[in-house]
């Protein structure tokens, strides 16, 4: 099976998918799941849905490195393994993937968390660790997440000054920190791929 006449048979399979089982939007629960994407080198690249990873497999442009046994996929004659890590079969140059700086990408890095007193309820506000006034600038490593009520207690301080202590030192994030954070709760068999064994 060829090109054009390939995606056509796939498209209408997918279109026909039926499942093992019995759920009134099953189906759509089923190709809405997570499936990691690798690079040929097995480097993560991303994650997609499943449908999107189907369409990657039956065009031949990714293989799956592991199936998720709890599931499968039938359409009318066909029975599809269930992806959860696929592999591009040729390798994608991915442009260095550089983290926007951003209040949102502070408050990711930090887990919601005032990087001061270590709640996570109220309202954060973004601190310059050496204040702007004193020549502190907008870098990853000079801005953390702190609470409404820390942010005023520090003031226009270093956190020596106002004897506030920090609980982690921040640093600038890579994209493989925001995949995690993106993807919540990782499963098992992700786990080598995203270097948490």
């Amino acid at each position: 099976m060829e090109g054009e006449n390939k995606f056509a048979y796939y498209s209408q399979q997918l279109r026909e998918l039926k499942d093992d089982i019995p759920s009134k939007n099953t189906n759509s629960f089923l190709l809405n799941k997570k499936v990691l994407v690798l690079n040929q080198s097995y480097e993560p690249i991303t994650v997609c849905d499943a449908k999107k990873a189907f369409l990657l497999l039956f065009l031949t442009k990714a293989e799956i490195v592991i199936k998720r046994k709890e599931y499968a996929i039938r359409s009318k004659s066909i029975v599809f393994p269930y992806p959860s890590v696929i592999r591009l079969s040729s390798y994608i140059r991915v442009p260095y993937k550089k983290v926007e700086l951003s209040h949102k990408n502070i408050l990711r890095r930090d887990n919601m968390q005032c990087q001061y007193c270590g709640t996570r309820v109220g309202t954060f506000t973004i601190d310059h660790i050496i204040p702007r006034s004193r020549g502190g600038s907008d870098t990853w490593e000079n801005l953390t997440t702190a609470c409404t009520n820390c942010n005023n207690k520090k003031g226009n301080r270093t956190p020596e000054e106002a004897d506030m202590k920090l609980l982690s030192v921040p640093t600038k994030p890579n994209h493989i920190l925001f995949l995690k954070q993106y993807m919540g709760t990782v499963s098992q068999e992700w786990r080598p791929f995203l270097f948490m064994d």
